[in-house]
């Protein structure tokens, strides 16, 4: 099944500078500032879930553990003093 995407409006307030820094952006772009600011955005989370997913499986794999061979110390051999 489809999805549909709503659109809502939202205000923001902003620096004159940026916002004049901005729409020399999305005019180089060929976009409007709307769709460059919600580009961004969707960039911005796109990083964020990827991120998140390999923290994820990063613990996972941590929870594992890995087997480097050999024996564990004694507790004696992890405190000989050399």
């Amino acid at each position: 099944m489809a999805t549909v995407a709503t659109k809502i409006n939202i205000t923001i307030k902003l620096d004159k500078d940026l916002v004049r820094r901005i729409r020399v952006v999305a005019a180089e772009q060929g976009t409007s500032v709307s769709a460059l600011i919600a580009s961004r955005f969707e960039e911005d989370l796109a990083q964020r879930e990827r991120y998140e997913a390999a923290k994820k499986r990063i613990l996972a794999r941590m929870d594992e553990g890995w087997d480097l061979g050999g024996k564990p110390l004694s507790r004696e051999e992890l405190h000989r003093r050399r």
